[in-house]
């Protein structure tokens, strides 16, 4: 009877492991994975391409997806990161950064029945859904506080690669000014890369010599020296695409925010729970939470600045103002 009660027991045991085990495989074959191609700055540039990823890294936390990534640095060309992470067997692969498109349209066209992701560009490729921003309008409240508080009236704008999209960070930042202070003089440089900290504090001590006293960068690391730098000499600058207030507790006024990691987590969050991506190519603005100021710190303003600032939101939310129009 014994004997009989043992083999019983086993035999239950045996069916519940291979139960566990078969839940086990449906749930890691079920399991979303997600492949991030980063910008050339890669992980560690306190902007961008770190956005991106605190995007996966919570998707990851909270809906259950995996993730892997590559940097320029260790596959030489996007083509081949992209590639790379095709082969994996990943269900959506994004690109971070509008330098990526030319590469992830010859891989799109290479692998048709793969799904890409976009950040910064827009493709017409039938596999290729697209997020960008409307920099602009953000940086226009960059533009307003500078203007309203410079007491030199001279800012700057620093840019990376002097591309369409670093030069609606530029005009947005220039109407901001203009619309608050038509007398400011306003200077700007390109570095032409996002990876060269040194260079954005060359480019940011030339600017302090010929008055700056309030900076935005638009440069990635770039803008990491000019931040720093502008530190050290005692003026203000700004942030761009995340919090970066942390850097120059005494320098930074704001950060020009773009919601890069939301708008990943979002994509993300919506492939989960209905198997697809709705809008091909989706624009995110002020009043779609795309792009927002970070609060304003090592400065105050009076009221009535802060009144106008609340405004110029609501206006440009509302369509009365057109940045860039």
């Amino acid at each position: 009877m014994k004997r009989v009660i043992f083999l019983v027991t086993f035999i239950i045991c045996i069916v519940v492991l291979s139960a566990c085990s078969n839940d086990e495989e449906t749930t890691e074959n079920d399991q979303l994975k997600v492949g991030i191609m980063l910008s050339d700055a890669g992980l560690g540039d306190q902007s961008f391409s770190d956005m991106g990823f605190m995007g996966l890294e919570k998707a990851r936390d909270e809906l259950g997806i995996s993730f892997d990534y590559r940097e320029l640095k260790d596959t030489e060309t996007y083509e081949k990161g992209l590639e790379q992470l095709v082969e994996e067997g990943n269900d959506l692969i994004i690109g971070l950064g509008f330098s990526i498109q030319e590469d992830m349209e010859k891989v799109a066209k290479k692998y048709p029945d793969s799904s890409f992701l976009i950040i910064d560009a827009q493709s017409e490729l039938p596999n290729v859904n697209s997020i960008t921003f409307k920099e602009e309008e953000g940086s226009f409240l960059i533009g307003v506080v500078a203007g309203m508080k410079t007491k030199s009236d001279t800012v700057g704008f620093v840019g990376g690669e002097e591309a369409e999209l670093i030069r609606k960070f530029e005009k947005g930042f220039v109407e901001g000014v203009k619309a608050v202070n038509p007398d400011a003089k306003i200077l700007s440089k390109y570095s032409g890369t996002f990876g060269d900290d040194k260079l954005g504090e060359s480019i940011a001590r030339e600017m302090i010599a010929a008055g700056a006293d309030y900076i935005y960068p638009a440069a990635g690391f770039t803008g990491v020296g000019v931040i720093l730098e502008a530190q050290r000499q005692g003026v203000y600058s700004f942030g761009v695409d995340s919090d970066q207030f942390y850097l120059a507790e005494k320098s930074v006024v704001s950060s020009m925010v773009k919601q890069v990691d939301v708008a990943i987590y979002d994509t993300v969050k919506e492939l989960v729970e209905t198997g697809k991506i709705a809008e091909k190519n989706k624009q995110l603005g002020l009043k779609e939470n795309g792009v927002a100021i970070a609060p304003i710190r090592a400065i105050e303003l009076i009221p009535s600045e802060q009144t106008k600032i609340d405004q110029f939101i609501e206006d440009i939310s509302n369509g009365t103002i057109t940045v860039l129009e």
